[in-house]
């Protein structure tokens, strides 16, 4: 009994110290993110001049943009001291594989916020100004302008994981090709819900938000399918040098 409660206190500490870490790297890439929030600001924005309805919308962007950075440069840490946490529980090979998976998930979160802000935000901005025609003088204000922003980038980047995500679970064996697929209805109807309700009320918005979001999830279950294929191999291996 003792025995165990022990080996509970060694991983209540061990995860203590997995949060401290991820929780330090956040302060740290808020901090920097801080500093260069004019940078960031102007890059976002451009030439275009934007109003503030009060002090605390200045400090609004500074928090916010901070935010933005801490977490896109929290995520690689975060995902390493996750699999740090889980390694001991791991063998040799899933370790090597599993830690593969870091860099990707980090690119990934890239790609799915340029996705977001390249190609879904200046087609929605487009098409909400363009349906106010000529009966509204279009002045936006600060706070509303990057909450607009956020919301149509940061669940993209959050879905453009889904691949890596699903590599790593089929790895653990908490999820397999077989059950994505039998899903795969259920799925597809609310990554279809998702776009629609990010997107503006056309068939065209909603198709080119649609078709990569099912894409993605079809590309998840095949590399699953290879990542699970190569783990029975491995099973299959060591049981053949066991016996």
């Amino acid at each position: 009994m003792e025995d165990k409660e022990l080996h509970l206190v060694d991983h209540l500490e061990e995860l203590r110290k997995r949060i401290i870490i991820s929780a330090l790297t956040f302060v740290v890439f808020f901090i920097v993110g801080f500093i260069y929030v004019d940078k960031i600001y102007k890059w976002f924005v451009g030439d275009m001049k934007l109003m503030v309805l009060g002090p605390s919308d200045i400090i609004w962007v500074y928090f916010m943009l901070a935010t933005v950075v801490a977490v896109a440069g929290t995520i690689p840490v975060l995902a390493f001291q996750i699999w740090l946490f889980v390694k001991p529980a791991l063998k040799p090979i899933e370790r090597k594989v599993t830690l593969s998976y870091i860099p990707a998930l980090f690119f990934l979160f890239l790609i799915g916020l340029s996705f977001g802000y390249f190609i879904i935000f200046p087609m929605l901005l487009k098409f909400l100004v363009s349906i106010g025609g000529n009966m509204f003088v279009t002045n936006f204000t600060v706070d509303r302008y990057f909450s607009f922003i956020m919301n149509m980038t940061i669940p993209f980047g959050v879905l453009f994981e889904l691949p890596v995500v699903v590599m790593f679970l089929t790895s653990l064996g908490v999820i397999n090709p077989f059950v994505l697929s039998k899903i795969r209805k259920y799925a597809y109807f609310v990554l279809v819900i998702i776009a629609v309700v990010i997107t503006p009320p056309d068939f065209m918005s909603d198709f080119v938000v649609t078709l990569p979001l099912l894409l993605l999830y079809e590309i998840s279950i095949n590399l699953s399918k290879i990542v699970y294929r190569k783990k029975l191999k491995k099973q299959s291996e060591e049981e053949i040098i066991e016996v």
